[in-house]
């Protein structure tokens, strides 16, 4: 029974979820354009006119300025070198309209998971069928893995058709080539976070009645949680304690990307248990509370 609910659920959700595959894999196809403007176009367009490297980089990613705190902010730190494409081109994982995109999915679908059911008044019909609660929660934890990967795949198809088309995949000067394989472990990480938003969502959804109510909370928490991360790198003295109390200062795809030795780094692993552990208990209280839980007469 499990199995023809999971069918069900990824039924439900088709036309969704291949509208936000899509949107990822366009939106990585546009950074590589872009990507490969800046470091073969612009970038030389600059220093033929006197604008030095060395200057760029001191201007945008300059931590004692509050311009160089607001760009690290948002394309992801200091480390970044301006004129390297695969440098560039790991923006994408971490910008802003991304994690949007991706915090959007997560949370929606697990919000009507449980409390869409039962706003729309079907979920006394689908447990008048023969499935028990805990079957629910693990169809809706299997079809978050399914969708989840898929997710992933989009986003990496994206980088590698774009890179190809741009030409940066065999381009001759090395710090504009870029190996569409190395991008491949950031995955683990959207992954991670997407896990991690739906696991703590669904402990909402499995507590509220009413969809609007866990969506008006789920996103006040995680747009608190976004902005925390942001400021924290812009104000570090008041707010950086607090960063690490949100998902998205875990979430770290550039250092899994840049970095050829990624997998002996204890940091990288432990921000992946970290996003992983609280995916897990977001399913493990929504088990347990819906389970437990008395469901309400339907409106």
């Amino acid at each position: 029974m499990t199995w023809v609910l999971m069918r069900k659920l990824l039924r439900d959700i088709r036309i969704a979820w291949i509208v936000v595959a899509v949107l990822l894999f366009l939106f990585q196809l546009l950074w590589s354009r872009i990507t490969s403007r800046v470091t073969t176009q612009i970038l030389g367009a600059l220093q033929g006119a006197g604008v030095t490297l060395e200057f760029l980089q001191e201007v945008l990613l300059n931590r004692k300025e509050m311009l160089g705190q607001m760009v690290q902010a948002i394309i992801g730190g200091e480390e970044i070198a301006l004129d390297r494409s695969d440098n560039f081109m790991s923006i994408a994982y971490v910008h802003p309209l991304v994690l949007a995109i991706l915090g959007i999915w997560a949370l929606g679908r697990a919000a009507n998971a449980i409390a869409g059911e039962i706003d729309r008044g079907t979920m006394e019909l689908l447990l008048a069928q023969p499935i028990r609660r805990t079957q629910l929660i693990a169809a809706h934890f299997m079809v978050d893995g399914i969708v989840f990967l898929s997710l992933c795949l989009a986003m990496w198809l994206g980088t590698y058709f774009g890179t190809l088309w741009m030409g940066l995949q065999e381009s001759e000067n090395p710090l504009q080539r870029i190996d569409p394989s190395r991008f491949l472990p950031a995955l683990l990480c959207v992954f991670a976070m997407l896990y991690s938003i739906s696991g703590a969502t669904m402990w909402i959804s499995s507590m509220g009645r009413l969809r609007a109510r866990v969506w008006g909370w789920a996103i006040t928490i995680f747009l608190c949680m976004f902005l925390i991360n942001v400021l924290g790198q812009i104000w570090p003295e008041p707010l950086e304690w607090v960063r690490p109390l949100t998902v998205y200062y875990h979430y770290q795809p550039q250092p899994m990307i840049l970095e050829e030795k990624w997998y002996a780094s204890a940091t990288a692993w432990f921000h992946l248990c970290v996003l992983l552990g609280v995916g897990a208990l977001g399913y493990l209280f929504a088990w347990i509370s819906f389970c437990r839980r008395d469901l309400p007469a339907p409106l």
